[in-house]
């Protein structure tokens, strides 16, 4: 057998084992319960807002809508993250499932009654903050279901399991929503669907037994009101104190900024400029195929990185996939033609999901487990809080038609920004091999 024969059947004999394990297992489906739901509430609300014949949006209110549902949680998440390293894990699953799911409801009766600006983004905030906040959990307790051997077969797995997952939820919506309707009351039911995602999620949670999820052990003061108040300084110097994390972190910051301007573009466009051109549509549904085209980019990203960080290390594969996202900003963004946006979006979508990846790998195998929920809640604030900054700064100065040459030159260039920052903050860190990520 060639090398590369027997690097995939290691590959399917890795996942083959990971699905034998029935904590695992049990993990997967609640983060794919939870992450259909998220993908099918944001998508719907998506269609509420900015595809509403009942409603308008302009450039300012998008930026502010990503604002008001991120920026929230972007201050409590470092704080809630404590509760991830005091609590059982477990039960913090199923009641910030159920309480997700509550809030699902709280917001479907706001778009049913018509509400616009803050009473909506409310309740929606409030959706996506506890979204984050079970992402977090999941992400904590995986360690805990997996062999350290296996952790970052099993983390791109899931990952690439679950966001697909996201991806059939938002398609799911817009299927729900040629069925239901456009205006506020279809819009309205469509969301709500999303409760059945929260649902299944809390009660497989709740199917493990207490404490399975970890935490181990408790390193943080008796009072819980004072560890929860250093969540977010813990995280903080936890993630310095390990240069892998930090400089994997710093390279998916920059390529959060450039995807924040370049999903503003695409909504602008999409809305605004582009036409039907064949098979490719424009509208709700060209944000459906653009929505396929990164699923894909998300499942090739899960079935490649574990043998391209074992061909380049995790150092290398964190660099092509930046380079290859700069490339592809500048050559396939710069068109601004639908056929042209799509194959961004698979690459875009790609390269990033592979960053994502190897993020996990280090936060999830560099960190410790008394103090990886407050770095996991943290990477989650600064990832929210890099997007709102991203698409409100192209918010000022982006046209309502979508077409800025500027700002997909200026995405270019955070990419490769990102890709020096990364390789001067990696040189504090020893260099990883392919064995050191298993």
């Amino acid at each position: 057998m060639t090398t590369a024969g027997t690097t995939a059947a290691q590959h399917h004999l890795g996942i083959r084992k990971l699905l034998a394990v029935a904590d695992f297992r049990r993990l997967l489906a609640s983060r794919l319960a939870a992450q259909w739901g998220d993908g099918l509430f944001q998508a719907g609300l998506a269609g509420a807002v900015l595809f509403n014949p009942e409603r308008h949006a302009d450039p300012l209110a998008v930026a502010a809508g990503f604002a008001v549902l991120l920026l929230p949680y972007s201050v409590v998440g470092p704080f809630a993250g404590a509760l991830l390293d005091r609590w059982d894990r477990r039960r913090v699953l199923v009641a910030a499932n159920l309480t997700r799911g509550l809030f699902v409801v709280l917001t479907a009766v706001a778009v049913a009654l018509g509400l616009d600006g803050v009473p909506l983004y409310a309740s929606a905030l409030l959706v996506t903050g506890v979204s984050r906040f079970v992402g977090s959990g999941l992400s904590a307790s995986l360690p805990h279901v997996v062999d350290a051997d296996h952790l970052v077969e099993a983390n791109a797995f899931a990952a690439t399991l679950g966001a697909l997952a996201a991806v059939a939820g938002a398609g799911c919506a817009v299927a729900l929503r040629g069925l239901l309707g456009a205006g506020d009351g279809g819009s309205a039911s469509t969301t709500a669907v999303a409760l059945v995602g929260s649902l299944l999620a809390a009660w497989l949670a709740a199917r493990f037994r207490p404490a399975a999820l970890g935490p181990d052990q408790v390193v943080e003061p008796s009072r819980t009101a004072t560890a929860v108040a250093r969540g977010l300084l813990d995280g903080a110097r936890a993630v310095w104190r390990t240069p892998s994390v930090a400089a994997a972190l710093l390279a998916l910051l920059a390529h959060r900024a450039a995807f924040g301007a370049s999903l503003l573009l695409t909504l602008l466009l999409m809305r605004h400029t582009f036409t039907d051109f064949g098979p490719f549509k424009a509208g709700l549904a060209g944000l459906g195929e653009v929505a396929v085209a990164g699923g894909a980019g998300i499942l090739l990203a899960g079935l490649v990185t574990d043998r391209v960080v074992d061909l380049l290390g995790r150092r290398g594969a964190v660099c092509a996939a930046l380079l290859l996202a700069a490339v592809t900003q500048l050559g396939l963004g710069l068109p601004m033609l639908l056929p042209t946006t799509l194959a961004a979006s698979f690459l875009l979508t790609f390269a990033g999901q592979v960053v994502k990846l190897c993020v996990d790998a280090a936060v999830q195998g560099d960190i410790g487990d008394e103090v990886r929920g407050r770095v996991f809640a943290l990477y989650d604030t600064l990832f929210n809080v890099m997007q709102v900054a991203a698409v409100t700064a192209a918010a000022t100065v982006v046209p309502l038609d979508g077409r800025s040459t500027g700002l997909v030159v200026a995405a270019t260039a955070a990419y490769l920004l990102g890709l020096v920052g990364y390789l001067l903050l990696a040189k504090r860190a020893p260099s990883p091999d392919s064995r050191s990520l298993r």
